[in-house]
C-alpha cells in the first residue's frame, strides 16, 4: 500500500486533531522566550491519519521579529507534508496588518495538509509574543446515512446524521431518539368558509418537539351559537402531530371573552385539526385570539 493510498483510508475513520478536549488539556503551543513558542511534551495527534508525537521534551519553535509598523498575527499548525509523509509542527507566518493566515489544505497526492494549534500575535517591536489557543481536538465520528438506511444492528449511543432529514439521532438501546432536527417554519392555513384568517398560523418542529403559533381568526358565517362547535381555518401536518395526546389552547373572543380550542392528536377522530370546543355566542364579523404559543414533544 502506498502513502496515499493509505491516507485515503485512514483519514475516513482517524479524525484529524489533538488527543484530548480543550477543558482538561493544557494548551500545546505556549509562549517561549523572546521571540518564539513552545510545544509541550507527549503531546499526540492524528492528520489525515498519519501520527505526529510532540516528543519527550519541550520543543522551541523561533517566530520571525516583526518591525513593520503593524501588528502580525502568525499561525502555528500541525502539517502533514506529502513530499516526506511526516507530520511536523510548523509556524505559517502571516502578513502584517493581514489576520491569521489561512490553513493550507491541498487535496489530492501532494502538497501540505495543516490543522490549527494556536496563533501567536507579535505587535510591532514587540520583544515577546502573545499565544491563545487554537487546537482542533479529535471528535466522535458519527454516521452519515438516510432515514431508510440506518445500521440494522447499531450500538448503544451510536449516532447518525440524515442526508435526507437533516437529523441527528442516537440509538438507546431500544430505538433511535431524536438529538437534533429542524423543519423551519411551516404555514398551517387551511381555509373554511365559515372563518377568514386573519393572522397565518405556523409551527416549527426543533429537536423532536413542535411549536405552534396560532394566528387569529374572524367569524365568516352567521352566528355561532355558545353550545356548538366549530372548526379553525388550520390543520397540523402529519408528522408534527401528538401521538395520542390531545392539546388545550385558552383564547379570546371580540369582547374580551374567555374561549378554549383543542388541537386533536394523530390518535383522534379529527387527527390534526383545531376546534373551537367552549366559547360565548361569536356574531359575523367577530374574532378569535388564541394565546400566542404551545408545543408538545413528537419524538
Amino acid at each position: 500500500m502506498t502513502d496515499s493510498e493509505y491516507e485515503k483510508i485512514a483519514a475516513r475513520f482517524s479524525g484529524d486533531g489533538v488527543y484530548g478536549d480543550p477543558a482538561s488539556s493544557t494548551p500545546v503551543v505556549t509562549a517561549g522566550t523572546g521571540w518564539s513558542v513552545n510545544i509541550k511534551a507527549n503531546a499526540y495527534a492524528s492528520v489525515r491519519g498519519h501520527a505526529w508525537y510532540s516528543g519527550a521534551s519541550v520543543e522551541n519553535l523561533p517566530i520571525a521579529a516583526n518591525v513593520s509598523g503593524s501588528t502580525r498575527v502568525d499561525r502555528v499548525v500541525l502539517r502533514l507534508d506529502r513530499s516526506t509523509w511526516t507530520v511536523r509542527a510548523v509556524v505559517r507566518q502571516g502578513a502584517p496588518g493581514a489576520g491569521a493566515p489561512a490553513l493550507v489544505q491541498d487535496t489530492g497526492d501532494t502538497g501540505l495538509y495543516e490543522i490549527p494549534l494556536a496563533q501567536v500575535t507579535i505587535r510591532n517591536a514587540a520583544s515577546s509574543v502573545t499565544v491563545s489557543r487554537e487546537e482542533l481536538y479529535v471528535g466522535v465520528r458519527i454516521r452519515p446515512c438516510t432515514s431508510t438506511t440506518r445500521n440494522p444492528n447499531p450500538a448503544p449511543g451510536e449516532m447518525c446524521f440524515e442526508t435526507n432529514t437533516g437529523r441527528v439521532r442516537v440509538w438507546t438501546g431500544d430505538s433511535w431518539a431524536g438529538l437534533f432536527d429542524d423543519s423551519g417554519v411551516i404555514e398551517i392555513n387551511s381555509p373554511l368558509s365559515a372563518w377568514t384568517v386573519t393572522t397565518d398560523s405556523v409551527l416549527q418542529k426543533r429537536n423532536g418537539n413542535v411549536h405552534l403559533r396560532l394566528g387569529s381568526f374572524q367569524r365568516a358565517a352567521g352566528t355561532l351559537a355558545g353550545g356548538d362547535e366549530s372548526r379553525l381555518p388550520v390543520l397540523i401536518p402529519a408528522a408534527y402531530r401528538h401521538p395520542n395526546r390531545d392539546q388545550f389552547v385558552m383564547c379570546y373572543t371580540t369582547g374580551v371573552e374567555i374561549s378554549r380550542l383543542t388541537i386533536y392528536s394523530a390518535a383522534s377522530d379529527r387527527p390534526g385539526q383545531v376546534w373551537l370546543t367552549n366559547h360565548p355566542a361569536i356574531a359575523k364579523g367577530e374574532y378569535v385570539l388564541p394565546n400566542s404559543g404551545v408545543s408538545w414533544v413528537v419524538d
